[in-house]
């Protein structure tokens, strides 16, 4: 657990007040992507960098899922030349590659095998994190998460020093989202905030930020998804995504993303692809051990029924997460991924070596649970 000392800016029309944040840096790295970096959003926030003679490098080559190979061609790249603000303006990818760069650049970094082993860093150079996306909630995490292939899976680089200096929720970046990127992060950011309101570790402080995310985004997922220019609901979803990092910060995920891991490390699934697919057959194994706050997650549903009993409730949160993942039109199965079904054990076994995630769990996940779950992603036809 992490204190999140960040100085937060947002509002539709807030980038005038990006300026301040730059007082007295004269060379930024700024990282992103080729897609992102189009945008007319971020042209303005790379117009707002460049202002007062300012020396901007731009890193527009972090793909979807890096692996530490991306990141060591990325710091070779920059061949030494060392900046004083690492501005991170993109998706979950792009703001966990900025966080390990404000570590990795900094005269007093580890190094990055020094990092995948476990060592600490202990200095960063100051940062600013912009998302692109509203689901990883990267801006609100001390964590970056790297693409291992050798192994097939993901690992998470964890520390509290990566905590960004200033970030910045600014709804006309997330406007030219297509829909499925929209529903995709969407549902990350739902199973950041489920997760951790019903993990084993879930204290006061992460139930907090979960009921609040959970509010925000059950109110505002549809019509981010349908008007893309919605701001108010872009912004509500943007909150809700910082606070599912805010609630990681503070808890911790567990089943949807300890089996979402081999997933996107065996086959690139996209993340929130990925977690969509597992969310409500992993969320129906932990619903038995979790009625009560179930039940509160069912009453922020818009038009809910609150006549039900909790045990009711529980059962029908369930199927509105079914429900919501297909109106959404996500995949519910990795048949048409492209995923063989014979992978299912070698995916149950990388699964189960994600022992950091399934720890939180609150309920003991078994080898038995983890294959009924991937089972129930290849339906027999």
């Amino acid at each position: 657990m992490a204190t999140i000392n960040s100085t937060v800016i947002s509002g539709a029309g807030a980038f005038g007040a990006l300026a301040p944040l730059l007082a007295g840096k004269q060379r930024i790295l700024l990282v992103t992507d080729a897609n992102v970096g189009r945008l007319d959003a971020a042209l303005t926030i790379r117009t707002i960098l460049e202002a007062e003679e300012r020396e901007v490098r731009v890193i527009d080559s972090v793909p979807a899922e890096p692996c530490q190979h991306d990141m060591v061609q990325v710091v070779q790249a920059i061949n030494g030349w060392q900046p004083e603000m690492i501005v991170g303006v993109g998706g979950g990818s792009v703001l966990d590659a900025a966080k390990l760069l404000s570590v990795l650049l900094h005269s007093h970094s580890p190094g990055l095998d020094a990092l995948l082993e476990g060592v600490k860093p202990t200095h960063r150079i100051t940062s600013l994190l912009i998302p692109a996306t509203a689901g990883t909630g990267s801006e609100a995490t001390p964590n970056a998460i790297l693409a291992i292939p050798e192994q097939n899976t993901k690992v998470g680089i964890i520390s509290p020093v990566m905590l960004p200096d200033y970030v910045a929720l600014l709804p006309e970046l997330t406007t030219s989202m297509p829909a499925h990127i929209a529903s995709s992060t969407g549902i990350d950011a739902l199973c950041h905030l489920l997760e951790c309101f019903t993990a084993t570790v879930a204290n006061p402080v992460s139930d907090n930020a979960a009921l609040i995310g959970l509010r925000k985004l059950l109110a505002n997922i549809d019509a981010a998804v349908t008007q893309p220019r919605n701001l108010s609901a872009k912004l509500e979803m943007l909150w809700a995504s910082y606070y599912g990092g805010v609630a990681i910060n503070h808890a911790g995920t567990h089943l949807v993303h300890a089996l979402s891991y081999p997933l996107g490390g065996r086959y690139h699934l996209p993340h929130g692809v990925a977690n969509a697919i597992l969310l409500a057959p992993s969320m129906a194994v932990v619903r038995p051990y979790a009625v009560e706050k179930f039940a509160q997650v069912w009453d922020l549903i818009p038009d809910a029924d609150a006549s039900l009993s909790e045990e009711a409730k529980s059962h029908a949160l369930v199927d509105w997460l079914a429900a919501l993942v297909k109106r959404l039109q996500l995949p519910d199965n990795l048949v048409a991924l492209g995923v063989p079904a014979d992978s299912i054990d070698t995916l149950c076994d990388a699964a189960l070596n994600v022992k950091r995630l399934l720890n939180n769990a609150p309920c003991r996940v078994s080898k038995d649970d983890v294959l009924a779950i991937y089972r129930t992603l290849f339906p027999v036809r």
